[in-house]
Parts: C-alpha cells; structure tokens; sequence
C-alpha cells in the first residue's frame, strides 16, 4: 500500500513539473504588437515592386502630376546694325533740338541780328554745354559768314550753323573702334568711368556694337565690388553668345582682367571687353587701382581700346572727371550716354574741344540697341532737326 503511495505522489510531481515548465516560458514571452496597417501594406509592396521607381512631383492639394520645368537653351540674338542706327535714332534728341533747331535757327532768322540777338544765340550755346571758349568762335564765325554772305534764307542758315557746329566737332578725329585682333592676340578694349553713369549697362551695349559689326567677343567682370555686376555683364553677354569671365565677390579687379585676356587669347576670340569698377575721379586710391589693372593687363599685349562712359546730362562736371580718367589711363575715346535725356548736347563738343579725345559711341535711350557710333555730321543734323527749316528729313 505504502508502494502505490509513493508511486502516486511521484507521478504528480512529475505533472507539476512538466505544467510548470510550459507555462513559465510563455509568460515571459511578451508578445510583439502588430504592425501597423500601412507599415505593413508598404512592405508587402516593396517585395512586390522591388526597387523604388521615381514619379514625377505631384501638387499635394489636388493630385495633379506636375512635370518638371524643361531646361531651356538661352536664345541668342542677332544685335541691330549699327550702321545708319544714329539716323534712325534722331528722334531721342528732342529736347536738345528745341535748344539747336528751334531756338538757335529762329534767332538767327529774326531781320536784324542786332547785339542783343547775338548774345541770346550765345546764352543758347553756353547753356546747351558747348563751352564758353567755343561759343564764342562758333559765334565769331556764323557773324562774319552772315555779314559777308548775307544770308537770311531759313535752309542758308541752316546750312551755315551746321557747318559751323560739325566744324567745332572736327571731324578729323578717328573715331573708330580698334577691336580687330592683331598676330592671334584679341584686341583689348578698357570699360572705365564714375559711379552712377550706367557703366555696367553700357559695357554690355558695347558688346552688342562689337558683335553686331562681326567681332566675336568675350567680356571680363572686373567690376568685383558689386555682386550683381557680373551677374548683370554675364546676362548681357549671354544674350549674344558672349563668354564671361569672372571672379568671387570682392576679388582683385586686375587678376579678374588678367584672366580674362587670356581666356580670350586660349579660345582665339577678336575682342577683349573689360568693365571695371566705377569710381569718383577724386578717389585716389581707387584710381591708383585702375592704374594696377592696365598695367596687369599689359603684360600680355597692349590695350587697344580705354573708352570712358560719360553721362551727358552731368554737363560740364564730365569734364573734369574725363580730365582725370585720362591721366591714369590714357582715355582714347568717349562714350556719351543719356543724350536722348538732356537739352544739354553740346557738351559733345565741349570734350572735344576741351580734351581732344573723340566721341566714338553715343546713348540715345534705354534699348539694348540705343547705342550709335558717333558721325559728327549725322549728329549735328539731328540736333537741328526739320521742324525749323520745314524740310524733309
């Protein structure tokens, strides 16, 4: 009896031990919690599509697929000729016309050309910024032509007064641009001029002049001090097929030009076209700077062109300022902007007379295509306008 006591008692330790050691290991186990539901879905979907495969961009508001922007090759334009472009643009000189056409000729026409009649033609000059000195030989000339001719017909008047004008702007001057590349080396032309004269813009005119009458050109972006200066010069390149050379923001002027004359000489372009900084003439520092850049540049060849951007309506004061620009940097021509802006034309004869250095280009408006070269007789005949002789232009 006590044997099957003993069995009995066994067997159910047995039992106890076995119910035990499954139950335990289950309640350690924590279970994992499910998934969820789009964690699961995007799985599933991955092993089915295998590797991911990009869509285009879609608005998120509405769904709608949203292509990408097509990457655009920028135009390049074909420049206005710029023969013949001054005529065209004869109208812009209105407002020095009404000082030249309108008031000189119809003084000039009054039946006695007393002292008094005179000295308004004189005031007239002076205030269109001919220059004393040549207002009084333009008017020492057209009073002894007057008397000896006696000339009182509105076309004879016309003609003595342009001779006259075109005389004071002594079409002698060259006033060509030296942009043809000479032994495989580009011609190099020097962009300089103050603040606020529209330098920057004008450089990239120039660029439109010289590829309109065949040049092949490449610009540099001296002009470091101003961020957007090669942004704008690289913009207006750009548009004719120009290569800009530039360096980072408040780089050395005269390192950028150096590379920039030899960028030109490797690619074998015919002109070199360099904007500087502007600067005041009285800054001598700055005009110290200027001097550094010629003569960086010249160590690979001469510089063929240093034209300074004058704006016409600052009158006489760009006298001084040519006058300083010419010292440091031996200035061999000009360019006049905002003619088409000021009754103030005569100062195209002032520089001249005051300096000797031609005008070669002139500003007529905002329009890319607004500069002319510069023909003295075209110019003057513009200035006088039909409205006084009543003839066709």
């Amino acid at each position: 009896m006590a044997e099957y006591l003993v069995l009995a008692l066994v067997l159910l330790g047995v039992l106890i031990a076995g119910t035990v050691g499954l139950v335990v290991p289950r309640l350690r186990r924590r279970p994992e919690p499910p998934l969820p539901r789009t964690e699961v879905d995007t799985r599933a979907e991955e092993d089915l599509a295998g590797p991911p495969v990009e869509a285009p961009e879609s608005d998120l508001s509405t769904g709608v697929l949203v292509e990408p922007p097509p990457v655009l090759e920028p135009q390049v334009e074909v420049p206005e000729p710029t023969a013949g472009r001054l005529v065209r643009l004869r109208s812009r000189l209105s407002r020095s016309q009404n000082v030249f056409g309108k008031g000189l000729l119809g003084l000039l026409a009054r039946d006695h050309l007393d002292e008094d009649v005179w000295e308004e033609i004189e005031d007239s000059l002076i205030t269109a910024d001919v220059g004393v000195d040549a207002t009084r030989d333009i008017v020492d000339r057209l009073r002894e032509r007057t008397r000896v001719l006696g000339t009182r017909s509105a076309s004879e008047l016309r003609a003595l007064l342009a001779a006259e004008l075109v005389n004071a702007l002594d079409p002698s001057l060259d006033r060509s641009l030296r942009t043809a590349p000479k032994d495989g080396v580009p011609a190099v032309v020097l962009v300089v001029g103050v603040n606020g004269a529209g330098k920057t813009t004008t450089c990239g005119k120039i660029a439109r002049v010289l590829v309109a009458d065949g040049r092949s050109v490449l610009l540099g972006a001296a002009d470091t001090f101003r961020a957007a200066a090669a942004d704008q010069l690289e913009t207006w390149g750009s548009r004719v097929g120009a290569e800009t050379v530039r360096g980072p923001e408040a780089a050395d002027p005269a390192s950028v030009a150096f590379d920039a004359v030899k960028r030109g000489i490797d690619t074998g372009v015919d002109t070199v076209l360099i904007d500087t900084a502007g600067r005041l003439q009285n800054k001598v520092g700055l005009m110290d700077e200027l001097g550094k850049v010629k003569r960086v540049v010249e160590k690979q060849g001469p510089i063929d062109e240093t034209l300074l951007i004058l704006d016409a309506t600052t009158g006489q004061n760009g006298l001084e300022q040519a006058r300083v620009f010419t010292e440091v940097v031996n200035v061999t021509g000009v360019v006049l902007t905002k003619l088409d802006g000021t009754a103030k034309g005569g100062i195209v004869i002032a520089v001249q007379r005051k300096l000797g250095i031609p005008v070669k280009l002139v500003g007529l408006g905002e329009g890319k295509d607004d500069l002319a070269p510069f023909d003295p007789a075209q110019f003057v005949d513009a200035l006088l306008g039909t409205e006084a002789t009543g003839r066709d232009a």
